[in-house]
């Protein structure tokens, strides 16, 4: 169960209110400290002591922190980042070097953490506008500039809100998080409790603005004519986290002061010019392009994963249904070309990749331009989805059940029907999280089916090696007999309902997804339709294996299980490394080998590799095996064997 919650938390960590606090304060201290740093090194010399000192308590308070935060599997990657932030102050390294490393902490502690960083409602800019006038001014200046009456008077001075160099730096969501914290160490105190959520976010967009109003008034034509920048703002959870420095790789400074000028004080626009879907791939990857070009690798990996990830997997189920072997195919190509942006590969050979991937996404976005609201592509999806993912979980379980009833062991069968029911009670529990809590990201969805893949994997490896090892010699015989003799051992029991549960909730996460994708087009009587025509095959199918079970002999009946086992321990293998590379987790080598889906068998040299060293370990385990059952047993063991479990 531990490992369960340890896999959903990776996508939907249900944070506990300590925690929901101390991210957003982390994630302020970070981003204060991209901004300032500047003012406390030049050049690899201190030139404010008091500042720089503040600066080095930052990152180590920021450190510790971060490894106070519940462990995910993210944890370790967090730590490497926050170290070498550290270094780099203490080592007065270069200010934009830092900013980089700030930032990039800061938004990856959002992904593994994720707490509100949008509005839920376009702010109203008028209102901020009077909350400025009413609670700002009279520090801040009538027009931002800082020089208001009181603030004259105060130390540290009020900060200057048209000085673009500095507000270049930050975000929505930075003056969101000063305004609702504060800043220790100077007059400006938190409005938390003075203002409400949707005030706090009005004035931080309207001081957000400050800085660029001359340049806003040319961002609209900007903005509606620029897919660039479109791509990089697509609603306005991105708007809200949006910087200058940030789009600056893709867009110039001045077109970026403009745009984001325009958009922060007229936030109503990002709703009436949002890309989604195929779209929206096609535009991030030109601005993948566009900041490799620019020598921004990061971003431009960055840009390309969310291509992906938020382009064309929310349009997975139709495209699957409409043409399956497109969809394998671009995962394969658009992983290749992540890997190319991490591999110092040449800016031409980057850009034939690209094109290549853009011939792709054109003809997926024909291929679905129609899909939607199609009946037979809406009950085809459902179907296929349910019973392409359902059927592993099913094998597993009826292997369990078969193996259980074979053993005489009736009284452990409710271990995994337990199991299986859990999971979807879990996964009914899922589908309410992902549609009115929150939204679980393309990245955690595939996090959490690779490492949950991974997991089953490994252990039906074990599981496949110890039936193997029953079936050769008799030894079925005498584990029987000791086991009918024997009550049922408690890690057994619930190394059975984890193993059930395991195997059913990978499955039913990811369909829950893709049929919450699917609800929404206006087909939901044949989707429900779908969906119970995929039950009935499923239950099908494992009527007749039960049945045929029940007719084998036991030690064919091992060898059938144990076989099977070791070919669905491959197969999850390949379909967990498959699910990383999606997430970016690993990196993507084609191989020239087709992609048989059902099969785990993807082309791609990672995949592949994996899968070789399981079928390795299976033959080295079943030649042992043979080797083994080939001496002759002892008349009575000594030793009681249980079931296998997780240790």
């Amino acid at each position: 169960m531990a490992l369960l919650l340890l896999f959903g938390t990776m996508a939907f960590p249900i944070l506990a209110q300590d925690v929901i606090a101390s991210v957003p304060q982390t994630w302020q201290m970070l981003d204060y400290l991209a901004t300032d740093y500047a003012g406390a090194v030049k050049d690899g010399a201190v030139i404010s002591a008091s500042e720089y000192a503040e600066m080095r308590e930052f990152t180590s308070t920021a450190r510790s922190r971060i490894g106070a935060l519940p462990s995910t599997a993210t944890t370790p990657a967090l730590m490497k980042q926050a170290d070498k932030l550290v270094a780099s102050v203490d080592a007065k390294a270069a200010p934009a070097q830092v900013a980089t490393q700030a930032h990039a902490l800061a938004d990856a502690l959002l992904q593994a953490y994720p707490v509100p960083t949008a509005p839920e409602h376009v702010p109203d800019l008028v209102r901020g506008e009077a909350l400025y006038q009413n609670q700002c001014a009279a520090c801040h200046g009538v027009t931002g500039h800082g020089d208001g009456p009181a603030g004259m008077q105060l130390s540290p001075r009020p900060v200057n809100f048209t000085d673009q160099t500095r507000a270049d730096q930050r975000s929505a969501l930075s003056l969101y998080e000063v305004i609702s914290q504060g800043v220790e160490g100077t007059p400006m105190v938190s409005y938390e409790q003075q203002l409400s959520s949707d005030d706090r976010w009005a004035l931080a967009y309207y001081v957000g603005s400050l800085a660029y109003t001359k340049e806003a008034s040319t961002g609209a034509d900007m903005w509606q004519h620029d897919t660039a920048a479109q791509a990089q703002v697509a609603d306005l959870k991105e708007l809200s986290r949006a910087r200058v420095t940030q789009l600056t790789p893709t867009l110039d400074a001045a077109r970026a002061r403009a745009i984001l000028g325009y958009l922060r004080a007229h936030p109503e626009a990002i709703q009436q010019q949002a890309l989604a879907g195929i779209p929206l791939a096609r535009a991030r990857l030109t601005a993948s392009l566009t900041a490799y070009r620019a020598g921004a690798k990061a971003q431009a990996t960055q840009l390309a994963l969310s291509a992906y990830l938020d382009g064309v997997e929310p349009v997975e189920p139709q495209l699957n249904a409409r043409d399956g072997a497109l969809r394998a195919q671009l995962e394969t190509a658009m992983g290749a070309y992540r890997t190319a942006l991490t591999s110092s590969t040449s800016v031409a050979s980057v850009s034939k990749q690209a094109d290549e991937v853009d011939g792709l996404l054109l003809r997926a976005q024909e291929v679905t331009a129609d899909a939607a609201g199609d009946a037979a592509t809406t009950f085809l999806g459902a179907f296929t989805i349910l019973v392409r993912e359902g059927l592993e979980a099913l094998l597993v379980v009826v292997a369990l059940l078969a193996f259980l009833r074979k053993a005489a062991r009736p009284e452990a069968l409710r271990y995994v029907h337990a199991g299986w029911s859990l999971a979807l009670v879990a996964g009914g529990i899922t589908w309410a999280i992902a549609s009115y809590a929150i939204s679980i990201s393309g990245a955690g969805r595939e996090l959490t089916e690779g490492l949950s893949s991974l997991f089953a994997a490994f252990v039906l490896l074990g599981v496949g090696l110890w039936m193997h090892q029953k079936s050769i010699g008799g030894r079925w015989q005498a584990y029987l007999k000791e086991k009918m003799a024997a009550a049922l051992d408690r890690r057994s029991a619930w190394f059975l309902f984890g193993l059930a549960f395991i195997s059913v909730y990978r499955e039913v996460f990811e369909s829950i997804l893709f049929y919450a994708a699917l609800w929404n087009d206006g087909q939901e009587v044949w989707l429900l339709g779908g969906i119970a025509a995929g039950a009935a095959v499923l239950g099908l199918i494992a009527w007749v294996l039960l049945r045929t079970s029940r007719r084998l002999p036991i030690g064919t009946f091992f060898s059938a299980s144990s076989a099977l086992i070791a070919v669905l321990a491959v197969v999850l293998t390949g379909k967990g490394v498959a699910a990383l590379q999606e997430a970016g987790w690993v990196a993507v080598s084609v191989a020239p080998v087709p992609h048989i889906e059902l099969l785990g068998i993807y082309p791609t040299w990672q995949s592949l590799l994996a899968q070789l060293a399981i079928l390795i370990l299976l033959a080295v385990g079943f030649v042992f095996n043979i080797h083994r059952g080939r001496q002759p047993m002892p008349s009575c063991p000594t030793t009681r064997e249980v079931l296998p479990d997780a240790d």
